[in-house]
């Protein structure tokens, strides 16, 4: 499992942010927000019936050195696993989206956040663009407060990887070719200090089995899991949720910068709940009764 970020700047009340954060107007975030904010469009949800799928990366005698061996050993063993019925967003929490409930909630954003909201509007990125970029540095707190606000919550492990690779353990959302440039977003570099997101809405070849965007690339995702070395072997096989507590949160999916082998579906990835960084974003999920 790799570990995404050690560095931490935790959630700061709105008396101490304007001490940490000197060098950013306030008015000018707000005003940035607000813009932004009112280009949000609603996204749908996905549902993912109730049913077994393979989850992980089989053991094998030989090593694999390609990308369908497993990244590392935490994900194995391979398991069949049952899941209740669920539904899923269909795209990333769009910036639009996530700006609405900040101002709603009346919460200032992420110092890293706040700062790229800034650049993108010194470097003329239209609103409508920002508003379709998915929310990056947000912590795994306000990942979590965002979803329970809209009465749905973070996906568990198991259910981000069901609905990232269907029921018959594909390698990528989209099978097992290889990432592209048209399938998804990965493997780029800062471009003109402009971050090099796609539009939640984008690369419709590399849709997951259930019809999801994204779910490879782009930004990396937060879910309700603590991580764990040894999870698959002791998981229950029916509706698991993950240790009952950790140091680090698991990532899914890798991101805009990622290499092929962090965009498989089984790869697991994590970081702890305060780390913020502008390669990890959410969805957000909710039972079906």
């Amino acid at each position: 499992m790799r570990l995404l970020g050690l560095a931490i700047m935790p959630a700061l009340p709105w008396t101490l942010w304007s001490v940490f954060a000197q060098e950013i107007s306030l008015p000018a975030v707000q005003e940035q927000a607000a813009a932004i904010a009112r280009l949000a469009v609603p996204v749908p949800m996905v549902i993912v019936p109730a049913g077994w799928f393979l989850m992980g990366t089989p053991r094998k005698d030989e090593i694999s050195l390609g990308l369908d061996g497993p990244y590392d050993d935490t994900e194995q063993p391979q398991r069949r696993i049952w899941l209740d019925p669920f539904e899923i967003d269909r795209e990333e929490v769009s910036l639009g989206n996530y700006l609405t409930w900040l101002l709603r909630a009346s919460r200032r954003p992420d110092l890293g956040l706040a700062r790229e909201l800034l650049m993108a509007r010194a470097r003329k990125v239209p609103e409508s663009a920002l508003a379709a970029w998915p929310v990056f540095y947000v912590q795994w707190f306000e990942a979590d407060a965002y979803c329970r606000s809209l009465g749905k919550r973070l996906p568990s492990e198991a259910e981000w990887e069901k609905a990232a690779r269907g029921t018959e353990g594909r390698l990528f959302p989209w099978g097992a070719a290889a990432p592209a440039p048209d399938l998804a977003r990965f493997s780029r570099h800062i471009d003109n200090v402009v971050l090099p997101i796609a539009p939640t809405d984008s690369f419709p070849t590399g849709r997951s089995p259930y019809g999801l965007l994204h779910m490879a690339g782009n930004v990396a995702e937060w879910v309700q899991d603590w991580g764990g070395i040894d999870t698959y072997v002791s998981m229950s096989e029916r509706n698991p949720r993950g240790p009952a507590d950790g140091r680090y949160k698991i990532v899914r999916g890798g991101s805009w910068r990622s290499s092929p082998a962090m965009l498989r579906t089984a790869t697991r990835g994590g970081a702890l709940p305060l780390f913020s960084s502008s390669t990890i974003g959410f969805r957000c999920a909710r039972s079906v009764r």
